[in-house]
């Protein structure tokens, strides 16, 4: 079976679940099979939007970020039901757990998809026949569907799932990518949104393949350093490893919420953001890490939308902290006008174990009374190991005090990975 193996590149599959808030739905209730079902926000608090759907609803015009009003003129009988993450959660671990049983080498990229390298995964047959073998266990034990691309890279494993859904396999080889890629639109590349497509359209690249062969100087003067990747991306060409690890490798920790309404009341907006710091501060204590940044997020009724963020002298975790110092960034910058969306981030993160307090006069004999306690913790770890022992914020009950402040937005990158925040404009 080596031999069906290449003796020096990789093996990668792109493994993307079908419709997953839907399909776990369906799953859960067999009722809904072969039903218009969309997964919503609550339209009163004007979170509205089409988070997913069944493809019996897809032909009926409905797609995902679509308002719900819209959705339901489209399609009167569409049947919507609220997300319920718990089961979304269980779900995901249930695919990652079936994934890791044909490699060490599984990288998760959202809640519902994720690489496999496979390259020394021969004993479980062919890479189709794996592919095969996934895509029927993923159906058998959870009862969802999925689509897998075979490929020599991340890049066109990905390509390659986006092609035949649901439950479509497809196998993309570098030697495929003039006939395969290059005829398509530029957009339709995984890594080109609408408006870079745009830009690339400024200076006449339309296809996969007008991209692939372009200049390489006009695509950077377009699009900067992320141009000549992109045109790498476009030959075939991804030297990205599976990296398990990449997932953990979070930046920032934050939460937004949509208000149900403009506010321009002081009190009540002070009130989401002590709200939002509890948040904050229990993903902070659950990754056992500290935030030597802050930032906040204003956006307006008119949809202006402002960041501000604060370098801070001493790592903070503590909702009482998080929230003083989101309060001064936002009395400072809020101009008085209603605000439709609030969100704080901690930035800059560093673990728990790592960080050094860079102590005042005020801080240090409280501090000092800690030491004590602290060197028999160091001496216990030291002896036992280092989870031999924690404080009671880690411990991980901790999970049960999450409140579902901005869920639908900060669900799926909370349970993989935290996403770089966009650079928030640092406070003059």
């Amino acid at each position: 079976m080596k031999q069906m193996y290449p003796k020096n590149g990789r093996v990668i599959l792109h493994v993307d679940m079908n419709s997953f808030y839907a399909s776990v739905e369906m799953a859960y209730d067999p009722s809904l099979k072969g039903k218009p079902l969309a997964i919503a926000g609550n339209p009163k608090e004007r979170r509205g939007i089409i988070v997913t759907c069944s493809y019996e609803a897809r032909k009926f015009g409905v797609k995902t970020t679509m308002p719900l009003w819209e959705a339901q003129k489209l399609c009167p009988q569409l049947i919507v039901k609220k997300p319920n993450f718990d089961r979304y959660r269980a779900a995901s671990i249930g695919m990652f757990e079936i994934l890791n049983q044909y490699s060490s080498l599984v990288e998760p990229v959202s809640i519902d998809e994720g690489y496999v390298d496979i390259t020394e995964s021969y004993e479980f047959g062919t890479p189709l026949e794996i592919a095969e073998t996934i895509q029927r266990q993923i159906q058998r034990q959870l009862d969802l569907p999925c689509s897998i691309g075979v490929a020599p890279n991340k890049f066109l494993a990905k390509m390659a799932s986006d092609m035949k859904k649901p439950m479509g396999i497809t196998v993309l080889r570098k030697r495929d990518v003039p006939s395969v890629l290059w005829p398509l639109d530029v957009e339709e590349m995984h890594g080109v949104g609408k408006k870079t497509g745009e830009k690339l359209r400024t200076i006449h690249i339309k296809t996969i393949g007008d991209l692939a062969k372009a200049n390489d100087v006009q695509v950077k003067s377009v699009l900067g350093i992320n141009g000549p990747r992109l045109k790498e991306r476009a030959n075939g060409n991804d030297q990205r490893p599976v990296d398990p690890d990449a997932a953990s490798e979070f930046k920032s920790i934050g939460n937004s919420t949509t208000l149900p309404r403009d506010v321009s009341n002081q009190q009540e907006l002070l009130q989401v953001l002590e709200k939002l710091s509890e948040t904050v501060c229990v993903r902070l204590k659950r990754k056992k890490v500290l935030a030597s940044s802050l930032g906040i997020t204003i956006r307006f009724k008119d949809r202006k939308t402002i960041t501000r963020s604060r370098k801070l002298q001493n790592p903070v975790q503590k909702e009482e902290e998080l929230f003083q110092i989101a309060k001064q960034l936002f009395l400072k910058h809020w101009n008085g006008d209603s605000v439709r969306l609030l969100g704080i981030t901690g930035m800059d993160l560093i673990e728990y174990n790592e960080a050094v307090k860079q102590l005042d006069l005020f801080s240090y004999e409280k501090e000092a009374r800690k030491e004590p306690l602290l060197a028999t913790l160091a001496t216990l770890r030291e002896k036992f190991g280092s989870h031999i022992i924690d404080r009671a914020v880690m411990m991980p009950e901790v999970k049960s005090e999450q409140r579902n402040i901005g869920a639908e937005t900060s669900f799926n990158k909370d349970f993989l990975q935290d996403f770089p925040y966009r650079k928030a404009e640092k406070e003059e």
